[in-house]
Order: C-alpha cells, then structure tokens, then sequence
C-alpha cells in the first residue's frame, strides 16, 4: 500500500520544468551519442566538400625515363604543374555553394530526427516502468481483495452456506490475478531491459518529465519532421538549378607551367633543357540528348518535394487529431475512475461506522479500502497513458520537453 502511494506521489511530483536538449540527449547512452556526433561531423565534412567542389584541383606532374636506344645512355626528366578552374558557370557555382549548405541543414534535421526518436524511446519506456510499478501494487490490491472473498467463502462453505462450486471459483480468481502479478513483473523486467539498451541511467533515478498539452500551431511551427521536409525543397530547389546550370554556357581558367630536360644528343647534338608557361582560357557549352531529360528529372524532384511537405502537414494534422482523440478517451476513463474513487470512499465512510457498530465485518472495511486504492491507482495509470500519447507529439517538436 505504501509503495503504491509513494509511486503515485512520485508521479504527481514529477517536475513540470522542461528539458533543455542537452538534458534531453542524457537519457541516450554515450555511445549512441558519439555515433550521432559522427553523423553530425560526417554531414559537415559532406557539405563543405559539395561546397568547394567547383575549385579544381591543381595537377603536379613530373616524369623521369632512362633509356640507351642508341647504346649511349640517355635520360629524360619532366614536371609540370596545371590548372583548369572554372570561373564562370552560368550561376552554377553559386548555386552549387547553395545546395551545400541545404544538403547540410536537410542531413542534419534527418540526424535530428534519428536522435529524438530515441530519446522518446527512452522517455516512453521510463514512463511504461512507472506505469507498471502502479499497476503491480494495484494488482497486489486485487490480490488482497480476492483471498478477502476465499477466506469469505471458506467461512460460509465451512457454515453450510454455500456449497463447494462457489468455493473453487473463489480459489480459480486468486489464481487467476496472482499470475497477471507475474506476467507485470515479467513486462516490467523486460521494459527495463529495453532501457539499458538505449541508456546509461538508472531507471529507478531517471526523471520523468511531465509534457503539457501542445496546440497544433505550436505542433506544426516547431516540427522536425516538417522541417526536415522543408529542407528537402530548398535541397531540391538548388539541384535543380545545379542542373540546369550545367547545360549552360561555362568559362574555364587555364594556366601551367613546364619544366623538361633531357640528355638525347641524337634530337638536337646537345643536352636540353627547357621551361615554359600556357596561359588561357576554355569556354565550353555542351549539348547533350539528354540535357532535356536530365533538368526535367530534377524539376519533379523538386515539384515533388514541395507536394510532400503538403501531404506531410496533413499527415501530421491526422496525428495530432489521433492524439488528442486517445487524450480525451484516457480523460473520460480517468474521470469515471475519480467517481468510482469518491462512491467507494462514501461507501467506505459509512462501512467503518457500521464495523464500529457490529452490522459489518472487518473484511468489509478492507475490501472498500483497498477498491479506494485500485480507483486511484487507475487515474494515475490513465495520467501515464496521457502522457505516453503527449509523447508521440513531442517526439517531433523542436524545442524542450
């Protein structure tokens, strides 16, 4: 009875502050963290090697050859240095620094996504732990209540009152809540389970967070999911204009420098060596079949993220309608429970006076005391249930728990 108390006063206590994300990022091992910060330096790495693709590399050559054709030996050296940047691509390379940045911001809200999605892991099975704790001393409670009712129908067996089919039915019900008690205990061991894999706190001293309701304008304007697909559109918007560019008219810079020295007396009837430069420029405008195609390949792709982020808000307006619909069913169960709770306090009022008053046995009183305490363990567990359902909305809401 007490521990039922203490997890019901635990969970109303459960503080209402919020959870900055650093706070958020704790309830996920550090392992699991690392491979997310990996992420997270892989998509910058990625985007600042899109960002700089368009500066060309510069080519260092050199070459060295011996050689006797003539039976004299002769050699013959080389080195060169050479460049072939592109200084103007018709908007392209500005385009192409734009959807570096995209690529970025669209990688890391995916990494985001990824990584809240486990924190809510974490959250939910916290949450499931403590609900079931409720649920095991509730189901003690009802233990209680059923060895009540046998010791009662013994007493009546015993007394010619009843005869021996009412008696096994009271044995069949003790058994029958005393092996859901195992099968609680057997779930609770396996949420935690779950827990360890995906974190490295105690359950038993993990904070809970209490979520408050969420509107749907604050649902929508602070979603990652919605945000990850509108990042998708601007990612696509600059492909496509990547593309486009490509099949417009580009001027390349070209510059090298040349170093040869050779010893063939044959070619020239003495030793050479020379060094020189090419400056210049290359201006190109490719025509391609598939020019056509390949920019309307990359259009839909855009059209059609952009349709996506429609679909994907009226997708999650069905979610938040879904979630406030389990909401309101949980609060409806929770509000009969509370009237449960009040009759059976009366009730329980009333019996203790006719206990006191010899019209009423001591397994009355303990029978209402403990439904008292089922009632209440009943609107905590629907309060869990609210919040588990809050849990499926906050999983994609940007800012603190």
């Amino acid at each position: 009875m007490k521990a039922l108390k203490l997890s019901i006063a635990l969970l109303a206590l459960c503080s209402t502050l919020l959870l900055s994300q650093e706070q958020l990022d704790g309830y996920i091992s550090e392992d699991k963290k690392e491979l997310f910060e990996y992420d997270y330096e892989k998509n910058e790495a990625e985007s600042s090697k899109l960002r700089d693709s368009w500066i060309a590399p510069l080519n260092l050559n050199y070459s060295y050859s011996k050689s006797n054709p003539y039976g004299d030996e002769q050699t013959n050296e080389s080195a060169s240095i050479k460049m072939d940047q592109p200084i103007f691509q018709s908007g392209g390379i500005y385009y192409g620094i734009k959807l570096a940045e995209a690529s970025k911001i669209y990688s890391d809200y995916s990494v985001d996504v990824a990584k809240r999605k486990l924190v809510k892991d974490a959250i939910s099975l916290l949450m499931q732990i403590k609900q079931i704790d409720i649920k095991i001393e509730k189901q003690k409670l009802q233990i209680e209540n059923s060895e009540i009712n046998l010791a009662q129908k013994k007493e009546e067996y015993l007394n010619g009152q009843l005869d021996s089919g009412f008696l096994d039915s009271a044995i069949i019900d003790r058994n029958i809540v005393i092996q859901a008690l195992y099968d609680l205990e057997t779930s609770k061991e396996r949420l935690i389970s779950k827990f360890s894999a995906i974190s490295d706190m105690k359950h038993e001293n993990a904070y809970v967070p209490s979520l408050e309701m969420l509107s749907i304008e604050q649902f929508l304007q602070n979603n990652i999911v919605l945000g990850m697909s509108e990042g998708e559109i601007e990612k696509n918007r600059y492909a496509k204009d990547v593309t486009v560019a490509k099949y417009l008219p580009s001027v390349n810079l070209t510059a090298s420098y040349n170093w040869d020295k050779s010893d063939a007396v044959y070619q020239l009837g003495s030793k050479n060596e020379k060094d020189y430069y090419n400056v210049g420029f290359r201006a190109n405008l490719p025509i391609d079949i598939n020019t056509f195609r390949d920019v309307e390949s990359s259009k839909i792709d855009y059209l059609k993220a952009k349709l996506a982020v429609d679909d994907k808000r009226r997708e999650l307006r069905a979610i938040y309608e879904q979630v406030m619909q389990n909401i309101d069913n949980f609060e409806k169960k929770k509000s009969l429970s509370v009237e449960n709770r009040d009759i059976y306090e009366r009730l329980l009022e009333d019996t203790r006076d006719l206990y006191s008053a010899g019209y009423k046995t001591k397994y009355d009183v303990e029978l209402l005391q403990n439904s008292v305490e089922i009632q209440k363990s009943d609107v905590a567990i629907y309060e869990i249930d609210k919040q588990l359902e809050l849990l499926t909305l906050y999983e994609m809401y940007k800012d603190e728990i």
